[in-house]
């Protein structure tokens, strides 16, 4: 799906942050304290908040006819294959050697094609997610601040340093809501977030013929 370095980083930035204040905060107090500390797969809040759903399926959609062009011209190339290797045999050199180069050629437009939308997909995919991803941080901090977490760590960014975390520490499904509140999406009644497992999920970019 959906994946966010910036997003990820500022995240993990906003965590350290929060923690280091309140470790120092307790070391100057010389109190005993309790860290609050929650995990949460920020890709996939982004993913599964109305406004996330909206905005990917939008895309998927602009990108339906491409993928369909894709698809035709792996087809064609699919069936001049089959069609050489059931008749050739039967062609002469010249025109074997004449099918050989038109399928060769097809396959290279497609391979650039694809390539081509892929990036033009992913890029504007990354554009979704960077405009979401400002606001989904602001959520963050907000809910962080009114739930008592000192610390809340992107378990979607692989290089966050996260073993293992019990459930109950996980606050995607709760972020997902509270961002549905806080950004309502026209036409679409706010819904439970579904599963809270962090997971990361699962890319939309098209996939190849």
């Amino acid at each position: 799906m959906l994946g966010n370095k910036n997003i990820c980083v500022l995240a993990l930035a906003l965590a350290v942050g929060a923690s280091t204040a309140a470790l120092a905060q307790a070391a100057g107090s010389g109190a005993s304290t309790v860290t609050k500390v929650g995990i949460v797969g920020i890709q996939e809040a982004i993913a599964n908040t109305n406004e996330g759903k909206k905005e990917l399926d939008a895309l998927q959609q602009k990108f339906a006819p491409k993928q369909a062009e894709l698809k035709t011209l792996n087809d064609d190339i699919d069936g001049l294959k089959k069609q050489l290797q059931a008749q050739g045999d039967k062609l002469s050199e010249d025109e074997r050697g004449k099918r050989v180069k038109s399928i060769e050629e097809k396959q290279k437009r497609l391979q650039r094609d694809y390539e081509d939308a892929q990036n033009e997909f992913q890029q504007a995919e990354q554009e979704v997610v960077n405009r979401l991803g400002k606001k989904m941080l602001e959520v963050l901090e907000k809910y962080a601040k009114n739930n008592g977490y000192s610390v809340v760590l992107d378990v979607s960014n692989p290089q966050t340093p996260v073993l293992w975390a019990s459930q109950n520490t996980n606050i995607t499904k709760d972020l997902v809501e509270a961002y549905n509140a806080e950004v309502p999406v026209a036409g679409v009644a706010p819904k439970p977030a579904g599963s809270g497992a962090a997971a990361r999920p699962a890319t939309t970019t098209p996939k190849k013929p």
